[in-house]
C-alpha cells in the first residue's frame, strides 16, 4: 500500500488559523431577533456580557464545524497531497514519440488514431507533472526533431503535443535515442519513455546509458495498402507492377484503380490475405511521358488510409544517347547493330550532343564531357594515376563480381589481355576503396574492371583495352554492350521507373547552378540550388503526394512520392527491443502517474464554502414571511 505524499507540509503552518476562529466563535455575541411577550426577558440581554467570555462551556454549532472543516480543505488542498503511483519521478524526463504512418491507424471506424491515444497518456503526464520535474518532448519518425526543451511550463508543453503530427514515414528509433543521449549530456537523465504503437524495427543498433520505459499503445484494426509500383519497359508498352499487403491473420477484398494523368486507365478487383502479398499488372500502350496514380478502396474498414495511394512518374519514349568514338570500332559495330540507340559522332566524325546518356571511350580528354554513365577503357583515371599503372605484360582474370550489373552473364574465365594493370607498391585495395571505387574484376596484380558512383552518375573504368584482348572474340562482349546500355537506360530512366517512397526526393539531372523552388502537397516550400552538375538533390519529402520542381514561378518537374512501407502497410508490431546489450520488453500495465488530491480538497473546501452561505443566510425559525 502507498500512502500519500505531500509536496509542501511547509504550509501545514495555516492549521493554527483554527485557534483564532475559535476564539472568534466564543467571543462572538448573538442576539437573535424575537417577538416577547414581557420586558423581564431582558435580563438574558445583562446575562450575555458574563457568558460571552473565554472561559464558558464549548456548545455544539454546526456553522463553526463548517468553518472548521472548510479552513482544513483550503490548508490541505495548499498542502498538495497527491497518491504516488510507484513510478519513477525523474527530475529530468525526456518522452519519446512515435509520430511514424502506423501511428494514424485506427481501432475502429471513427476511432482513435493511434497518435491520439498516446497524446491522452503524454497528457496524464504533462497534467500530473510534480514540482522540480521538467519534461521534454521529442517526435520519432524517420528522423527525430525536439518538440521543446525542459520545462515544467504545462501550457507549452501541452502547446507542443499539440503541434505533433503524423509523418508519412517509416519509423528510426535509434535517432530519437540518440538524440536523447546528447541531452543526458547536459542534464542528469535516469530515465527515458517511449511511447509506441511497436511498429518499430525489433533491433536497434543503440547501447542505452539509461533506462527505457517502453509504452506500448494497442494495436489497430485490420488494413491493406499498397507497398510497391513500378514499371518495366518493353518495345511495345509499359507494365505497371502494383503490389499489395495486409495485416496478418486477415483478408481484403479491394479495387485497384490506375489513372493516368487524372483518368482512370484500369481496374482491378482483388483479394489480399494477411502475409501473402498479391501483385496486379496493369499495360500501358501509350509510351508518352505520363504521371500515374494508383488508388485502392477496400469493401470493409481500413485503419490506415495513408498507403491508399502511390505515385509513378512515366519518362517520355526515346532513344538512348550514346558517344563512341571511331577508334573504338568494335563497341561501335555492337552499338549500330542495337535499336533504340543514337550513336555519336556520326561515321564521317561529325555530330555532337549537349549531354549524353551513355559515354564509351579510350580517350581521357572524353572524360570531361557531360554524360549520366562513363565506361572509360585503357587507361588509368587521373584520381588513381598514382595508385595504378598499366603495363604491357600480359595479364589474366583471378575473379569477378558476376552480379555486377556490367559484368552479368560476361565470363571472364581463361581470357587474356595485351594490358596488365599493376599496383604501386604499398597500394591495397583498401586505397581504392577510400577514393570512391569498387573492385569488380581482379587481375593477378591490381584491378581490371573499377566501377564509382557519385552525384547520381556512374563511372566504370576498364583498365585493359578490349581491342588488345581475346574478349573481342568472345560471346561475352555483344552481353558486355548490351549489360552496359541497359544500366545507361536505367541511369535514364528509360526502361524502368519506379515509385519514390516518402523521405527525400530522389535525385535529377537539372540545369546546373540554378535555384529551384519544391511546393509539397501541403504548400510547404523548399529553396535548393542545384551542383555545377545539374544534381538536384537533398529534397525533402515527409508527406505523400505530388511535389512541383518550379523556377521563376513556372512549374518544370513534379515527382510523386509514397508511403510503400511493408511494415507499416502489416501494421506489424513487437513486444520487445533488442538493444546492443540488453532487451527492454513493452510494459504490461498502462502508465500510471501520482495522482494530485489538492483539487479534491479545493472543490471540498468550495462546497463547504455554499453550504456555510445557504445555512447563514436561510431564515431563522418562527420568523415571519
Amino acid at each position: 500500500m502507498s500512502w500519500p505524499g505531500i509536496l509542501e507540509p511547509w504550509s501545514a503552518w495555516l492549521f493554527l488559523l483554527l485557534i483564532p476562529l475559535i476564539i472568534f466563535y466564543f467571543l462572538k455575541l448573538k442576539r437573535p431577533q424575537l417577538d416577547v411577550s414581557s420586558l423581564a426577558l431582558w435580563r438574558s440581554v445583562i446575562n450575555d456580557q458574563r457568558v460571552n467570555s473565554p472561559f464558558q462551556r464549548f456548545k455544539r454549532s454546526l456553522l463553526l464545524l463548517l468553518q472548521i472543516l472548510l479552513l482544513c480543505s483550503l490548508v490541505l488542498a495548499a498542502m498538495r497531497p497527491f497518491l504516488p503511483s510507484g513510478a519513477d519521478r525523474a527530475q529530468y524526463l525526456p518522452v519519446l514519440i512515435d509520430c511514424s504512418a502506423s501511428m494514424a491507424a485506427l481501432d475502429k471506424a471513427g476511432g482513435e488514431s493511434r497518435l491520439a491515444v498516446a497524446k491522452e497518456e503524454v497528457t496524464k503526464l504533462i497534467d500530473n507533472l510534480l514540482p522540480g520535474q521538467r519534461l521534454s518532448l521529442i517526435g520519432v519518425s524517420n528522423s527525430a526533431r525536439s518538440l521543446c526543451e525542459f520545462t515544467d511550463n504545462k501550457r507549452v508543453l501541452h502547446d507542443a503535443l499539440d503541434k505533433l503530427q503524423v509523418q508519412h514515414t517509416s519509423s528510426r528509433l535509434e535517432d530519437g535515442l540518440r538524440m536523447a543521449q546528447a541531452l543526458s549530456l547536459t542534464v542528469p537523465i535516469e530515465t527515458v519513455m517511449l511511447f509506441t504503437d511497436g511498429n518499430v524495427p525489433p533491433l536497434v543498433n543503440f547501447d542505452l546509458p539509461f533506462q527505457l520505459n517502453f509504452q506500448k499503445i494497442e494495436a489497430p484494426g485490420a488494413n491493406v495498402g499498397i507497398t510497391a509500383v513500378n514499371a518495366q519497359r518493353t518495345r511495345e508498352r509499359w507494365d505497371v507492377f502494383v503490389r499489395l499487403d495486409a495485416t496478418e491473420n486477415s483478408q481484403m477484398t479491394t479495387t485497384v484503380e490506375l489513372w493516368r494523368d487524372g483518368k482512370i486507365e484500369g481496374s482491378e478487383l482483388l483479394t489480399v490475405e494477411g502475409g501473402k502479398s498479391q501483385r496486379v499488372v496493369f499495360p500501358i500502350t501509350d509510351l508518352s511521358a505520363a504521371s500515374l496514380e494508383v488508388r485502392i478502396k477496400p469493401d470493409a474498414f481500413d485503419s490506415l488510409t495513408l498507403d491508399n495511394q502511390a505515385f509513378l512518374d512515366l519518362p517520355s519514349s526515346r532513344d538512348v544517347v550514346v558517344y563512341c568514338p571511331l577508334s573504338l570500332m568494335t563497341y561501335r559495330q555492337a552499338l549500330q547493330g542495337t535499336p533504340g540507340v543514337l550513336l555519336y559522332p556520326n561515321d564521317d566524325g561529325g555530330g555532337t550532343a549537349a549531354f549524353y546518356d551513355l559515354l564509351i571511350s579510350d580517350q581521357p580528354s572524353h572524360a570531361d564531357f557531360e554524360a549520366r554513365m562513363m565506361v572509360l577503357v585503357g587507361f588509368v583515371p587521373t584520381d588513381l594515376k598514382d595508385l595504378i599503372e598499366i603495363t604491357t605484360d600480359v595479364a589474366e582474370v583471378v575473379d569477378w563480381q558476376r552480379s555486377a550489373p556490367l559484368l552479368q552473364y560476361v565470363s571472364l574465365k581463361d581470357l587474356m589481355f595485351g594490358d596488365e594493370p599493376k599496383r604501386r607498391p604499398g597500394t591495397e585495395d583498401r586505397a581504392f576503396e577510400e577514393r570512391g571505387y569498387e573492385i569488380l574484376a581482379q587481375g593477378r596484380s591490381g584491378p581490371l574492371v573499377l566501377q564509382k558512383a557519385a552525384g547520381g552518375k556512374d563511372l566504370y573504368s576498364i583498365l585493359f583495352h578490349p581491342e588488345r584482348s581475346t574478349l573481342v572474340y568472345r560471346v561475352g562482349f555483344p552481353v558486355l554492350v548490351k549489360n552496359t546500355l541497359d544500366e545507361a537506360r536505367k541511369l535514364a530512366g528509360l526502361s524502368e521507373a519506379k515509385s519514390q517512397p516518402t523521405g527525400l526526393l530522389a535525385g535529377r539531372i537539372m540545369t546546373p547552378e540554378t535555384d529551384y523552388n519544391v511546393v509539397a502537397p501541403d504548400g510547404v516550400e523548399a529553396h535548393v540550388k542545384t551542383t555545377v552538375d545539374g544534381l538536384l538533390s537533398g529534397v525533402p519529402a515527409p508527406q505523400i503526394g505530388r511535389y512541383s520542381i518550379r523556377t521563376e514561378g513556372k512549374e518544370v518537374a513534379s515527382a510523386g512520392v509514397s508511403l510503400q512501407s511493408t511494415p507499416e502497410t502489416e501494421l506489424s508490431t513487437v513486444d520487445a527491443l533488442q538493444m546492443k546489450e540488453t532487451r527492454v520488453g513493452a510494459s504490461q500495465v498502462t502508465l500510471k502517474t501520482d495522482r494530485p488530491l489538492w483539487p479534491w480538497f479545493a472543490l471540498a473546501g468550495f462546497a463547504l464554502l455554499l453550504i456555510e452561505w445557504w445555512y447563514f443566510q436561510k431564515r431563522p425559525a418562527g420568523m415571519p414571511g
